[in-house]
């Protein structure tokens, strides 16, 4: 039974997703407070946590640091701001999605299984390891190596990555990136999401001490992996 961590101050938000979820057959427990998040996910973790971003102590983006810190749980964020800056900030923290409130519990739901079966793919048994330049991306052990150095990759950056460093150069719209790598069409979920993940990606890249692969943005199109040089 997959384990998801609810941490929000309000108790009817645990409520009401705690019934949807457990209908689904989910476990779930609760955190009132930031710190009480993080000790339970960083003591005990769970599969997966939902984290609201305005709480009385420690804040959601402190919460996602520190549980960054520690692991690779997957964790969506619950915004209740109306401007469009707090989810992307979330992003760039590390959070896997975000959904904004208030919320559809079915929806909220939907995103915890997509975020889960991301996190957790089938193996690759029959799909070779990708290699262009200096990298290589082995599907099967969803391990990356930039000039034989490993580098350490979210899920999401992984997919992202082993997408587009398979079909070198090729254009990928970021609303493509979107439905291959997430699961949802562009209709969903807001596409900067894909514009945040890459510049990670990108820096990642980067930190592997070889900058002649990258992943490079066309202006009005998306994104392509190129080799320069």
């Amino acid at each position: 039974m997959k384990d998801i961590l609810i941490v929000d101050d309000d108790p009817s938000v645990h409520d009401i997703l705690r019934m949807y979820l457990e209908r689904e057959g989910f476990d779930v427990r609760s955190a009132y407070d930031g710190e009480g998040g993080v000790r339970q996910a960083i003591d005990d973790p769970p599969e997966l946590v939902i984290l609201d971003i305005m709480m009385p102590d420690l804040d959601g983006y402190q919460v996602c640091r520190r549980i960054r810190a520690e692991g690779d749980v997957p964790i969506i964020f619950l915004s209740c701001r109306d401007d469009d800056v707090d989810p992307i900030i979330g992003l760039e923290v590390g959070a896997d999605d975000y959904v904004t409130k208030p919320f559809n519990p079915r929806e909220v739901v939907a995103r915890v299984k997509a975020v889960l079966r991301r996190a957790t793919p089938e193996p690759q048994e029959d799909q070779a390891a990708i290699e262009v330049g200096a990298v290589r991306v082995d599907p099967r052990t969803r391990e990356v190596t930039v000039q034989g150095a490993p580098i350490k990759l979210t899920p999401k950056e992984f997919d992202i990555l082993c997408l587009m460093a398979a079909e070198p150069r090729v254009v990928f719209s970021r609303e493509r990136i979107m439905e291959k790598v997430w699961g949802y069409s562009f209709e969903d979920c807001d596409v900067r999401t894909v514009d945040t993940h890459v510049k990670r990606l990108r820096k990642k890249l980067g930190e592997g001490g070889y900058d002649g692969c990258t992943i490079e943005a066309v202006w009005g199109a998306g994104y392509r992996f190129v080799v320069e040089g």
